[in-house]
């Protein structure tokens, strides 16, 4: 059985992978954008429909990062939380930082 303190061995391949998503993400996102607006353009007959699809694509985009920005944030936030990473002063090293200060 594994250790619950050891990291699985295809961690670092998963966080490579995860944020190596949001790049593809972004780049598919306006690509689909781009696509919607040719299509649009194809019905239509008008040339400004284009930029109806690309301003889609660059928003959903947008809506991309803000949802991997959301989550890195909800992650670094239960670890604020953590009483393992917080920081306390001992009463040594309140008698040094007043050592110091003189």
């Amino acid at each position: 059985m594994q250790n619950k303190n050891e990291d699985p061995k295809l961690k670092k391949v998963v966080d490579a992978a995860d944020g190596l998503s949001l790049g593809i993400s972004m780049v598919v996102a306006v690509l689909i954008g781009v696509a919607i607006g040719i299509g649009l353009q194809k019905l239509t007959g008008a040339w400004w429909t284009l930029w109806i699809g690309v301003f889609i694509g660059v928003g959903a985009a947008i809506l991309n990062v803000y949802k991997a920005y959301a989550k890195q944030k909800r992650s670094l936030d239960e670890l604020a939380n953590d009483p393992r990473y917080t920081y306390k002063k001992t009463m040594n090293q309140d008698d040094e930082d007043e050592d110091e200060k003189y």
